[in-house]
């Protein structure tokens, strides 16, 4: 089958022929019909992600929805033809599932075929694509888990949501759904449209501005987690509240403690976020079975993965990118 494999940030994203797995007693074959090409893995590519990942080489790409093509033989509840997508399962924190993270500590959708444990796929529901069921493993739910799980959006309360990429500009939507008063923050002005057509009541591009606006903020949520964006959310949020991180822009953060706008005198909670529980993919799923929630998708040719990962590097991508490897050329 053809994958695109890596190894080491100096070769990169390597386009080999490599053997169809073969599935052990607990797990399945699929087919990738769908893989989501997501910001992570251009920390991956870049060097700087190697903890993200359990082997080398190995084939990325983590978010992943095809159909089944061989079953283990002690596999229930599940067919060959099953249309499946394979959860991130990060949640709750005590019971995370070691060493089934697809694409990260076993090879994953940048190839024609994965294999995967049967504890960890979801059937799609009817009326959701592939391309629809694989961003939802990582990009709507690590959001929603962020927005609402974290966040707990809600009618009533206040919510800055920074950086409109592919996961802020999905958690706003979920924030917009669960009626909360949302504000959206992007250094680029041309995504500002697209936020307020979700219900946002006004975008800016800078924290300061809201500030000097007299907005209180009850909740922040930092899908860029710079250095700059998490000290200023801290500022930014409202005594009492809360700042939830999900971006990864900077290894470390320095963040203001005891003075007057700092976290510790303003009593404030911060929080990590990352992926999301089985409950949260769940819930999207049904959110785009209702037609409640629309992600914005592009598809791209197996081939242009490598130079997909470097425009998300650049930022230069709207959205979510999805590409079919059973298009690849053999």
């Amino acid at each position: 089958m053809k994958a695109f494999s890596y190894e080491n940030p100096i070769d990169g994203l390597q386009l080999k022929d490599l053997p169809v797995p073969e599935p052990d007693d607990d797990s399945v074959l699929i087919e990738v019909k769908a893989a989501g090409i997501c910001h992570s893995d251009c920390h991956i590519v870049s060097g700087h992600g190697d903890d993200y990942i359990a082997k080398k080489p190995i084939v990325l790409g983590h978010e992943v929805a095809g159909m089944i093509k061989t079953l283990g033989r002690n596999v229930s509840g599940f067919q060959i033809g099953d249309a499946v997508t394979l959860a991130l399962l990060m949640h709750p924190v005590s019971e995370r599932v070691s060493g089934a993270y697809v694409g990260l500590s076993f090879d994953g959708g940048y190839g024609q075929y994965v294999v995967a444990p049967q504890k960890i796929l979801v059937k799609i529901p009817e009326g959701i694509s592939f391309a629809q069921a694989a961003v939802a493993t990582d990009a709507l739910a690590t959001s929603y888990h962020a927005v609402v799980g974290e966040g707990s959006a809600r009618p009533g309360l206040t919510m800055g949501v920074v950086g409109l990429g592919g996961l802020g500009m999905h958690g706003l939507q979920f924030a917009c759904l669960k009626g909360s008063t949302v504000y959206g923050f992007d250094v680029n002005e041309a995504k500002f449209d697209q936020a307020k057509s979700y219900g946002t009541k006004d975008c800016f591009t800078s924290l300061d501005d809201a500030t000097n606006a007299d907005i209180a903020f009850d909740v922040i949520v930092d899908f860029v987690g710079h250095s700059t964006t998490t000290s200023t959310a801290i500022k930014a949020v409202k005594p009492g509240g809360k700042v939830v991180t999900v971006g990864l822009a900077s290894s470390d953060v320095t963040i203001p403690s005891n003075t007057g706008s700092g976290y510790i005198l303003k009593g404030l909670t911060i929080v990590g976020s990352i992926g999301a529980s089985m409950q949260d993919l769940k819930d999207v799923l049904t959110l785009l079975a209702e037609g409640a929630i629309k992600p914005e998708l592009t598809e791209v040719s197996f081939e242009e993965i490598p130079e997909t990962i470097k425009r998300l590097a650049e930022g230069t991508v709207t959205g979510r990118v999805w590409t079919d490897p059973s298009k690849s050329v053999n």
